[in-house]
């Protein structure tokens, strides 16, 4: 087994990271102990490298099973830009090019083999005949019928783990409730696999959940903000992607339908457009995205409500893959749930289908933290809000909602419980449609007794009766409202409701955008990425393939100047730095040169920077203080700290940094090894603490060295 050291290296030798994510390394030394593992992480969680850095250490090939053409060529494409030796056969090749590869394959010139299911059984004589080290099944979820996208060629690959008894099998998928976790495990003939359930816990994720109305004036809305943002839109129907995307076309953007009844080449041609950046938005239907690796994905929007948490959870996982702060929004109306259930009741497994289409209902409707029930459906528990949802964001007042549930409650019973909500609502408000009026409920005590609420507003009133117990919906009868044995409480023994005001709620919506015109300026990242572009156009292959947005974000902050420097960001690793070194050293070279003269240009009367920020202290002013005074960021005041103390002015930098955050740098300092880069310190605390206060710990620790 390899050591700690071995193993950092190749990390960053071959993919540009300093330190390993949570459970990468433990899993990463049970592969090489031999065990079978069934790997449950997140979509951007890492799951990748948990067999492509164990397969470039073992003695022989990595057979890696996965399901989509555009998913492998995608995954090839990225390992060989990282100088590892992979190649894919499936049935887009010619034999010609498959005899190639088998030839590769026995001269051992392959590290890592990608291969689909379905062409699984052409390989069993090559097998047979190379070093097998290690079996990688991605998207395992597939296998299981329990799970969101069964697949039924993924049921013939139990007999590898009966073939190939000493070669150890991986398993990996981004989402599996407990139930597919152990039918996976059972099919694939690996019941002793140890399981790794990665935290489903994606902060970077910002989730967000609307109703259905005007959905498209809020889409384009939404979108004002983000002109050269990529993104997906997600739609139930095929008809729904080509409106969609026409609307949107209209409107200036570059936007592009995808579904199955378009023809094989052209989708192939609107999928290789959004892994290149030049189509901006995909309204699709769900099979988009699955094979795609693309990991500057800024935002996705659900147009209609998912069929099930799991399909959710891995469609919004899409976006911000590299880290980076990112947006999910998700439409939802009840015309939806009525559609959906017609999907359930065709499927195989019905009774699982509608319960799943109930939880999936019952997030969209819930006015507490949204991360909190998305965590919890995958058996992970949070103690506090996540702070990054509508709901934490906007969280709305509650109301002494007695009355209102009284009067919703007493009008079912008295069209005996035999209407939809569309209908009981009309009831409650006076309707005089033909719906109300043939069936006489204008008669009704309850007729109008409620016109003063708005149709919306009711809407969601009865949903959140619904999800608090007091009525039900029965699918199987036409979505019947139904009384529950709480709902005879409010009725008769005078129980209490409370229910979220929604005028309060609407009311508070609205939160300020910050930098609407973001693109407008040119800023580095901006100059990185059109470099980024340029590049990759030159070489045919996806922008993000070259570097992530989270590398060029880390470029912008470093700002490294030589080869050594450039090392230093995340995801640069020694092949990367080869190739595009040179090109990116030099745009930011230029980029500073440019800054530097514009800064001399506008401050050629007010004298040295450093000593000015130098007089301000020692006239007493705080770091904010100096920063306000100065109309300059606190990160670059504190840069001006630094280099007058390391220039020999006497100035205390104990001052600014706590003594607890000192020995935690110096307990992270031990642990990992001394690093030069200040990123292994910012990705070990989690971004708990920022750049600068790593910066002065660790010159403080240096001084009293």
């Amino acid at each position: 087994m390899p050591n700690q050291e071995q193993l950092r290296y190749t990390l960053k030798e071959y993919f540009g990271y300093d330190s390993f994510r949570p459970l990468q390394q433990e899993i990463i030394d049970s592969v090489f102990n031999g065990d079978d593992n069934l790997v449950i992480m997140p979509t951007g969680g890492g799951k990748s490298i948990c067999f492509q850095l164990p397969a470039i250490l073992l003695p022989g090939v990595t057979l890696v099973i996965s399901p989509l053409i555009a998913l492998m060529k995608d995954q090839v494409d990225g390992l060989l830009a990282n100088g590892i030796s992979a190649a894919f056969v499936n049935s887009s090749q010619v034999e010609q090019e498959q005899q190639e590869i088998y030839q590769q394959l026995l001269n051992k010139k392959i590290k890592l083999l990608y291969v689909a299911p379905e062409s699984l059984s052409f390989l069993d004589t090559i097998l047979t005949q190379v070093e097998l080290s290690l079996i990688a099944i991605d998207e395992a979820h597939c296998i299981s019928s329990w799970g969101h996208d069964f697949r039924p060629a993924y049921t013939q690959l139990g007999y590898l783990k009966k073939k190939f008894q000493n070669i150890p099998v991986i398993a990996l998928t981004a989402t599996a409730d407990k139930a597919t976790r152990q039918d996976i495990c059972n099919q694939l003939n690996i019941s002793d696999a140890k399981q790794y359930l990665a935290s489903f816990d994606r902060k970077n994720l910002s989730l967000e959940v609307r109703p259905g109305n005007k959905r498209i004036e809020q889409i384009i809305n939404f979108l004002k903000d983000k002109p050269n943002d990529c993104g997906i839109i997600y739609c139930l129907s095929r008809k729904t992607t080509e409106m969609l995307a026409d609307k949107l076309q209209q409107q200036g953007y570059n936007a592009e339908a995808y579904h199955a009844g378009i023809d094989h080449q052209k989708r192939s041609k609107i999928q290789e457009g959004f892994i290149n950046d030049t189509v901006q938005i995909v309204c699709a239907t769900i099979a988009f995205g699955m094979g795609i690796d693309k990991s500057n994905v800024r935002w996705v929007i659900h147009y209609n409500l998912p069929k099930n948490i799991e399909g959710y959870y891995q469609e919004i996982g899409r976006a911000g893959r590299d880290g980076l702060p990112s947006h999910t929004l998700l439409f939802h109306s009840y015309a939806d749930v009525v559609q959906l259930q017609k999907f359930a009741n065709m499927s195989g497994n019905q009774e699982v289908q509608l319960a799943k289409l109930d939880r999936m209902k019952q997030y969209a409707d819930s006015l507490s933290c949204r991360r909190r029930i998305l965590l919890s459906y995958f058996g992970e528990l949070i103690e506090e809000d996540c702070g990054n949802c509508d709901v934490c964001k906007n969280p709305p007042s509650i109301i002494d909602g007695t009355i209102i549930a009284q009067k919703a409650l007493s009008c079912i019973a008295r069209i005996k419980e035999e209407e939809p909500i569309g209908t009981v609502i009309d009831v409650l408000r006076g309707a005089q449609n033909a719906m109300v009026l043939d069936k006489g409920y204008q008669q009704l005590k309850t007729y109008g007794i409620a016109n003063d609420i708005a149709w919306r507003d009711w809407q969601q009133y009865i949903v959140q009766l619904i999800n608090q117990g007091y009525l039900e919906i029965a699918f199987h009868q036409n979505n019947k409202l139904k009384l529950t044995e709480l709902s005879k409480k409010v009725l008769f023994q005078g129980e209490k409701v409370r229910l979220a005001n929604l005028a309060e709620f609407e009311k508070i919506k609205e939160v300020a955008q910050e930098q609407i015109n973001k693109a407008k300026k040119l800023d580095l990242f901006e100059t990185l990425r059109r470099l980024r572009l340029e590049l990759a156009k030159e070489a045919d292959i996806p922008a993000y393939q070259i570097f992530s947005d989270a590398s060029l974000r880390d470029m912008e902050k470093l700002r490294p100047m030589t080869d050594e420097e450039f090392m230093q960001v995340s995801g640069v690793g020694r092949q990367k730095m080869k190739n595009y070194g040179h090109q990116f050293i030099k745009a930011i070279l230029d980029f500073s040169s440019e800054k530097t003269k514009a800064k001399r240009k506008a401050n050629k009367n007010k004298g040295d920077s450093h000593k000015e920020t130098l007089k301000l202290y020692k006239e007493g002013l705080s770091v904010e203080e100096i920063a306000v005074q100065r109309k300059l960021a606190q990160s670059t005041i504190f840069s001006h700290i630094m280099k007058l103390h390391q220039s020999g002015e006497n100035i205390d930098l104990k001052q600014f940094v706590s003594k607890e955050d000192i020995e935690s740098i110096r307990k992270a300092k031990e642990e990992l090894d001394n690093p030069d880069a200040l990123k292994p310190y910012f990705e070990h605390f989690q971004e708990a603490l920022d750049y600068n206060t790593i910066r002065l710990a660790l010159a403080v620790l240096e001084d009293d060295a």
